[in-house]
């Protein structure tokens, strides 16, 4: 429980820092200098343009196994998005994927109140496809460590939430905290039709807090085609970098896409 509360904490003031400046509660709102001249208020900034859209054609099948990357050729890239731990950094997220049509899997830690938070800005973006809820089970435990029904509690709670809160399940893939999972932890997981762990091939590293140049330094290094990164809806940084992660990606002509966007799970 120290973890997820140390994790909440380390996100506080993300609010403030993604706006880079504030109006102090009390403050007047100047409208005009002393000398009758108007004070003009500051320009907006040009809304940056959208990525692109996922790549069309057909889906690429994959099997009932652990996947690190997206199979084939393309140029495409799954940014996905785990645990949750701020409920600004959640909204940060959102906000990005308005402004920009960035898309995205985010692995969801049902423990976390920002998720039902933030639930009416979520869902149109979930029913729409543009962002994909996946189990990252209930309150991040290490499934490896406790038993088969422990397990099969850790996955069903949420995928219990999923469904109530989004209308989706997030079925057939999950991804175990920590990254650790074996043939116990997947054969629970796939009775509940959770038959594709997700692991990932690059990792922002933002799971707590780090620098931006250190984020960006990360993204530099990860954000190559058919590859699956990691991040972390936890800690500020990432608020901070968004316009440099889009950079990048139009740098490289990439398509960020969701796991449904490219992949045909089996059945």
């Amino acid at each position: 429980m120290e973890r997820r509360r140390l994790l909440s904490m380390l996100a506080a003031g993300t609010a403030m820092a993604l706006t880079g400046c504030a109006v102090a509660e009390g403050d007047p709102i100047k409208s005009g200098s002393a000398d009758g001249v108007p004070v003009l208020p500051p320009a907006t900034p040009a809304p940056r343009p959208q990525l692109p859209p996922p790549p069309g054609g057909p889906k690429t099948p994959i099997a009932a196994q652990t996947i690190t990357a997206l199979p084939g050729r393309g140029s495409s890239m799954a940014l996905t998005v785990d645990d949750g731990a701020s409920p600004e950094v959640v909204g940060a997220y959102i906000r990005f994927a308005k402004d920009t049509g960035a898309r995205f899997t985010f692995f969801v830690t049902a423990y976390y109140d920002s998720w039902t938070i933030h639930r009416d800005e979520l869902r149109p973006l979930v029913d729409s496809g543009q962002i994909q809820l996946a189990n990252h089970t209930w309150d991040h435990a290490d499934l490896t460590a406790i038993s088969a029904s422990a397990v099969s509690s850790q996955l069903s709670r949420a995928k219990t939430y999923l469904h109530n809160i989004f209308g989706v399940d997030g079925t057939p893939y999950y991804r175990p905290p920590f990254g650790r999972h074996n043939a116990t932890v997947d054969r629970v997981a796939a009775d509940l039709g959770y038959t594709v762990p997700v692991m990932w091939y690059g990792s922002l590293s933002d799971s707590g807090v780090i620098t931006e140049e250190y984020l960006i330094e990360c993204a530099h290094k990860y954000f190559n085609p058919q590859t699956i990164v990691i991040g972390h809806a936890n800690a500020p940084a990432v608020t901070h970098c968004y316009g440099q992660l889009v950079d990048i990606i139009r740098e490289r002509n990439l398509s960020m896409v969701t796991l449904d966007d490219v992949l045909l799970p089996p059945t």
